[in-house]
């Protein structure tokens, strides 16, 4: 879509700069990286009152132009680089209303760059219900730029800040915050001189931030560096000169047009809550206590919407069956592929609801609030508090989370957490607890309220942040770096969720999660298929020979016969004999054959152990009884034993295996571009294969 005008989102975190972004462009956005880098990049449009079209770009949050992650990194180099393909024609610094001082930091060096401008004032409600009054008119006469008061939750005054963008003024016309070049007069004078630049305090930021611009010469920064230390300029001495000097101006501003009343400064309401829920011993038993209502909801709420998605793909296969022609296409198409997506397809209410719950608690900001309890204890096994953020939102998916480690600075911390999110489970991981716990653990509640089921998930999900803990503590150890790592983090005030967001967010992830898992299932099923329908050389034609002789036709019925034909061949086909070719290895943890199929396939991301599952035992079921991937998983007989294949001491052991094992190619990709290098990938890769073997081993062992 070609657009009219570029406008860049500006503002801290937690200032509701992505929930403006989203009502500002709805669904019209999409997802890439900022050239160069591998930070998100988010980009939508929206229609102005005069018709034009408006590019929106959200730009990381940060607290101020001087960077202390990649992401903060972006925010100077698209606002300062007129070249930037990103480069905006307005900048909308977005403010919190209840929190000005903090927030008009960032406006003050953005301003500063001569970009035109505009302030949202945004969360006016709660700063009205604060009792806190601005005096709008003055603020923005002071300042010099359009002043919008808005409440992007409530979608209030955002056609008040389309009409201001309509109508900026394409020339800054703010007023200068500071004397920038008070600051450092020579140097600023010198760099301006050299390069051909008009704006002092674009000229002490290139001081300050040479290195790491990538659209300075190899030249130019050389030179910077030269001006540097011919003018004795300390980069830290500067920067809390300009800082005291900012906080200056802005107490002045704050002092004519904010009143703040004497009520205001009393204990808030989010810091009573936070009493309770961050307190040292009652905030963690809260938070195990969340997570179990989570994971009972995820069995409870989920059962219905799953049953009747399984009872559809049933009846979808039947209907296959007895409409179309017999033959091999037919079989492919609803033996295969039906069968295949139908075993992750049912678990899209479970996934929904996952998904639902982490929305709600991010919105809230009680997610934030764990992460802060959490810092303590990251410290100890040698992560930082930033990677508490990684590790929970590995509970939907360890590649964005991966991403976002990105804002960890301390080289060591970040390499740790990048190496351990993908212990914790994730929503990939979900089916296959689910049908496993759903084969093995009683449906029964204990104490009248904890379903067994929702509790052993609850296990799996605890288990995996412990497991990740004691990984970090190892990786502590090995790994060697001086840095010292830091946590700092704004907790948000506490407000009711987005229903509409929560709503979106569940759709969005859930089709992300089908689409992508569908794409990969799709394949492997047809290609399991094939393999498990065809088998080397004459061994087909054997077994159909054999089984035409006298001794099994006329001493065994007509289905059991057709059931001992299947098997055979199942266990004859390609599928079967690579099966049965790693079955030594996998034997001592409790797995046969059929699992170990299973287990190779689901290396590309292991949701699709459900999906194999399922093609395996419709290859090997009967037309005339088609039944859910659960119903043949729970029928499924050891031809040695005659016992149950999924066992208490099988399906727990199978569980481990998923728990530590690297099952997602995505991620591996995902750490190689992280890390620019297939080193870590691999070291990844390797620990957590060696570890899945062993835990599943020692708990087979023990739980037989």
């Amino acid at each position: 879509m070609k657009a009219d005008i570029r406008v860049a989102l500006a503002g801290n975190p937690n200032t509701g700069k992505s929930t403006l972004f989203n009502v500002l462009t709805g669904l019209n956005q999409k997802i890439g990286n900022f050239p160069g880098v591998t930070v998100d990049k988010k980009v939508g449009y929206t229609k102005l009152p005069d018709g034009r079209i408006a590019e929106i770009v959200d730009l990381p949050g940060t607290y101020s132009l001087y960077p202390k992650s990649q992401d903060e990194s972006i925010v100077f180099s698209v606002l300062a680089d007129r070249a930037n393909a990103l480069s905006p024609d307005l900048v909308i610094v977005i403010l919190d209303a209840s929190n000005l001082k903090r927030n008009l930091l960032l406006y003050s060096q953005v301003a500063d760059l001569k970009i035109p401008v505009i302030i949202a004032l945004n969360m006016m409600d709660l700063a009205n219900k604060s009792g806190i009054v601005i005096d709008v008119d003055l603020f923005a006469k002071t300042l010099g730029v359009q002043v919008v008061p808005i409440a992007a939750r409530k979608q209030e005054g955002i056609d008040e800040l389309k009409t201001a963008i309509t109508y900026a003024n394409k020339i800054a016309l703010q007023e200068d915050s500071i004397d920038v070049r008070s600051i450092a007069p020579q140097l600023i004078d010198s760099i301006s001189r050299e390069l051909n630049i008009d704006n002092p305090y674009f000229a002490l930021q290139l001081a300050h931030q040479h290195e790491t611009l990538k659209f300075l010469t190899t030249e130019q920064s050389a030179r910077i560096e030269e001006l540097e230390k011919e003018h004795s300029f300390h980069t830290q001495k500067a920067q809390g000169s300009e800082t005291i000097a900012r906080y200056s101006a802005i107490n002045e501003l704050l002092y004519d047009t904010v009143k703040v009343p004497d009520t205001a400064q009393d204990e808030t309401l989010s810091n009573k809550i936070d009493k309770v829920l961050t307190h040292k011993v009652f905030g963690f038993i809260i938070f195990f206590a969340i997570l179990m209502f989570m994971f009972q909801a995820i069995f409870s709420w989920a059962a219905y919407p799953m049953e009747l998605i399984d009872t559809a793909f049933v009846w979808i296969q039947n209907t296959l069956h007895k409409t179309l022609p017999a033959g091999p296409l037919v079989n492919l198409l609803a033996d295969g592929i039906v069968a295949g997506l139908s075993g992750v397809m049912v678990f899209i209410p479970q996934i929904a609801i996952l998904f639902a719950f982490i929305s709600i608690l991010e919105d809230t900001g009680y997610m934030s609030r764990v992460t802060f309890m959490m810092d303590k204890l990251m410290r100890k096994v040698g992560l930082n508090g930033k990677s508490v953020v990684p590790l929970i939102g590995g509970f939907a998916c360890a590649v964005p989370s991966i991403m976002s480690t990105r804002t960890i600075e301390n080289w060591k911390d970040r390499m740790i957490t990048i190496m351990v999110t993908p212990l914790v489970t994730c929503s990939a991981r979900l089916p296959v607890y689910t049908l496993l716990i759903a084969l093995v653990v009683p449906n029964k509640n204990i104490w009248w309220v904890f379903n067994m089921q929702g509790l052993a998930l609850t296990g799996m999900y605890v288990f995996s942040l412990v497991s990740a803990v004691v990984v970090a503590w190892v990786f502590k150890l090995i790994l060697k770096s001086r840095e010292r790592g830091y946590f700092i983090m704004e907790l948000p005030v506490y407000r009711m969720p987005r229903w509409n967001n929560v709503a979106y967010s569940m759709y969005e992830r859930s089709k992300s999660f089908v689409v992508q898992a569908g794409k990969v299932i799709i394949a492997v099923s047809i290609i399991l298929w094939v393999m498990a329908s065809y088998g080397p050389g004459d061994r087909f034609e054997k077994i159909d020979a054999k089984y035409k002789q006298p001794q099994y036709t006329q001493n065994i019925s007509a289905d059991q016969l057709s059931r001992d034909i299947a098997t055979e061949k199942l266990e004859n086909s390609y599928a079967g004999v690579l099966g049965h070719v790693i079955e030594p290895a996998i034997r001592p943890l409790g797995f046969d054959w059929k699992i170990g199929i299973a287990l190779i396939t689901s290396f590309a991301a292991r949701e699709v152990f459900v999906g194999t599952m399922a093609t395996i035992y419709s290859v090997n079921g009967s037309v005339d009884d088609i039944q859910s991937v659960q119903e043949k998983m729970h029928q499924a007989k050891n031809t040695q034993t005659g016992q149950p294949v999924f066992t208490f001491a099988v399906a727990f052991s199978l569980m481990m295996f998923y728990a530590f094992a690297m099952q997602c190619a995505s991620t591996v990709a995902v750490v190689f571009r992280e890390t620019k290098s297939w080193k870590w990938p691999a070291i990844q890769f390797a620990y957590m294969t060696v570890l899945a073997y062993v835990v599943s081993f020692v708990v087979y062992q023990l739980l037989r």
